[in-house]
């Protein structure tokens, strides 16, 4: 599987999109640029992670039930990420043309599934 062309872009427009969410913050977690939303991760950015050859946003998907049905039925575009429990997938930018309005989509809805309620209150993204 062939590295991203540019993973400095890609991880560039994963910071853009998830630090624009209210009270998002980014720190390293193993290693890995990680995004927070009052101190719950909501994303995770990845490149080549253990020899892998991918670049990828790990998101948090509804449930685990939602998650298998995206690697299911889009299994170029998602994965199950190592390392994480069910519910998670990652959504591969490796892609020249990388759908990034849906990968925003995903990263928001992930922030909104991690969110204190009273982030979501007032008035989330």
């Amino acid at each position: 599987m062939p590295l991203s062309p540019d993973p400095d872009a890609a991880l560039a427009q994963v910071r853009e999109i998830a630090l624009a969410l209210p009270e998002s913050e980014e720190r390293p977690s193993h290693s890995q640029p990680t995004f927070f939303a009052a101190e719950k991760m909501f994303a995770q950015f990845r490149h080549d992670h253990h020899g892998d050859g991918r670049t990828v946003v790990i998101v948090k998907a509804g449930d685990a039930e939602e998650a298998a049905a995206l690697i299911e039925n889009l299994p170029d575009r998602y994965s199950r990420p190592a390392y994480f429990r069910a519910g998670w997938v990652a959504i591969d930018l490796a892609a020249e043309d990388t759908d990034w309005i849906h990968v925003g989509d995903r990263i928001a809805r992930s922030w909104e599934l991690a969110a204190p309620r009273r982030l979501l209150e007032a008035g989330g993204r």
